[in-house]
């Protein structure tokens, strides 16, 4: 009687799976169709096929197959992120051999298993450098201006784990990133390591040029108003609220609409636009941290629900590119929101090095909802072309998103990252406290052993950077022999065992 349960559910989801696969496929395809003529990379062909079909099947709801799946002892379709199509035919097979009947499904290739994973560590390599045998997850640091001078930090760095070393355009010049590169070259070669570098262009952050008020010192609180403008020659005669701040990003005004949140000073300040017009909005204050707070100007402004077009990269930005292709082993890309953004910076790279712009790596920076809206357009079109890796920049991230919807975001760009074989730097605010402190607080432990599923953690600098990439080391070693992306990993355990074992009967 249990057999023919058994047999009588496996006949059943093998009818739902394989309409499920025959799905899949077809919608795959299409996605494929679209991009296939794009891919220049031969090494992506399988990873951009494997996409497709992840995303076609990620369409889906798939809870309650799944939840019937697990009495069967298959797979019950939780990690088949980088292996889509295989894992499918393989379920597929196997509900057909506990049932009983054949199927056309093509058998799945064993070899398909493994391809994502091999892949993926080939991308690695090639954007981040090499993983260690007993820490695969890398560690990325901020350079910061005393690294142009202090060779010992630099060692120091090195010798307790540092891969990747960050130089944030945004801050010092030429000038002092030559000696940092320097610096790091050096050190990285008396020590024998392959230490990469990464240089973050700035890209277009938007903030509040200047703020001008009647009053001393105003505190912003919940109903006060703002005028926010491009020009402040033509400001309307109407307003009378406490502040005038200053943006002149023409673009914003003519997108935002009555209702939108626009979200100031990393998300302190939460306003929404009450009156719009073709220069400026009167935005509303809905909410203010600590109740009220003082607006200054070099704020940074988030508009999470307005679709608008920017330039990617301004005169600066494009010198510092120039100067990259030159020093960098890849070049980090900040506020990309479109594909086009990233076609943009490809056109940039081309100016500068021609042909060799395809072995250029760039790494593209997640930090607005719009970039999450268009991931998968933004990898095909980064990916087709040059070696590429994703940063999930959590800062930005949570203003546009809301800290309760990051925790979600997260993970879901990690998952679509993995289904296309391209590597993840998980970034911001990882053991903040410890690099200001020396102290860890014990959510940011947790958290830097969340990153583990990564496969690079960025930290910032500060004056305890040395500690923390010491114990971002310790962490990813240990975390290592538990857990694989999504995938826990069963190592004996040595708390696994009672202290009063009772003798076996004889």
């Amino acid at each position: 009687m249990i057999e023919a349960n058994r047999r009588k559910l496996a006949k059943r989801l093998l009818v739902e799976i394989t309409h499920l696969y025959e799905e899949v496929k077809e919608k795959g395809d299409r996605y494929l169709e679209i991009f296939a003529k794009q891919i220049k990379r031969r090494s992506f062909i399988s990873s951009a096929e494997n996409l497709a079909y992840y995303l076609a099947i990620r369409n889906h709801d798939l809870r309650e197959l799944q939840a019937e799946l697990v009495p069967l002892g298959i797979s019950s379709l939780g990690r088949l992120e980088n292996k889509t199509l295989v894992t499918l035919q393989s379920v597929i097979h196997s509900l057909a051999s506990i049932a009983q009947v054949e199927t056309t499904v093509p058998k799945p290739d064993m070899n398909g298993f493994t391809r994502g994973d091999e892949q993926l560590a080939r991308n690695i390599f090639n954007v981040l450098g090499e993983q260690e045998i007993e820490r695969k997850t890398l560690i990325m640091v901020t350079m910061p201006s005393e690294a142009a001078e202090d060779k010992k930090l630099i060692r120091d760095l090195i010798e307790s784990g540092m891969n990747v070393a960050r130089i944030n355009c945004a801050h010092d010049n030429a000038s002092i990133w030559i000696k940092m590169i320097r610096n790091i070259q050096k050190e990285a070669s008396c020590l024998e390591k392959d230490i990469r570098i990464m240089m973050d262009i700035a890209g277009p952050k938007i903030r509040t040029e200047w703020v001008f008020t009647k009053l001393k010192n105003p505190k912003l609180v919940v109903d006060d108003q703002i005028l926010l403008t491009s020009n402040f020659d033509d400001l309307p005669i109407h307003f009378e609220g406490k502040l005038v701040a200053g943006s002149q990003i023409p673009s914003i005004y003519s997108a935002l609409k009555i209702g939108d949140p626009v979200l100031i000073d990393d998300g302190s300040i939460v306003t929404e636009v009450i009156e719009t017009a073709g220069t400026y909005a009167v935005l509303k204050v809905t909410r203010v941290k600590g109740n009220a707070k003082r607006l200054k100007a070099e704020k940074g402004l988030n508009f999470p629900e307005t679709d608008f077009s920017i330039e990617i990269m301004s005169e600066k930005d494009k010198k510092d590119i120039a100067f990259a292709c030159q020093y960098a082993d890849v070049i980090g890309c900040s506020f990309i929101r479109t594909a086009q953004d990233i076609k943009e910076i490809q056109k940039q790279l081309q100016i500068e090095l021609g042909e060799d712009a395809t072995y250029m790596p760039i790494m593209a920076k997640i930090e607005t909802v719009q970039a999450i809206t268009n991931l998968a357009e933004i990898i095909f079109t980064a990916a087709s072309y040059q070696p590429f890796a994703l940063m999930i920049a959590r800062g930005d991230l949570a203003v546009e998103t809301g800290y309760i919807r990051l925790a979600e975001i997260q993970q879901q760009i990690m998952w679509i990252a993995e289904a296309a074989d391209v590597p993840v730097v998980w970034g911001t605010e990882v053991f903040d406290k410890l690099i200001k402190t020396g102290v860890p607080s014990r959510a940011e432990v947790t958290d830097a052993a969340e990153g583990a599923r990564s496969d690079c953690v960025m930290i910032n600098k500060g004056d305890y950077a040395v500690e923390a990439v010491k114990m971002l080391d310790h962490i990813f070693r240990r975390m290592q022999g538990h857990l694989h992306k999504k995938t826990p990993q069963l190592r004996a355990l040595s708390i696994a065992n009672l202290r009063s074992t009772p003798p076996l009967d004889k």
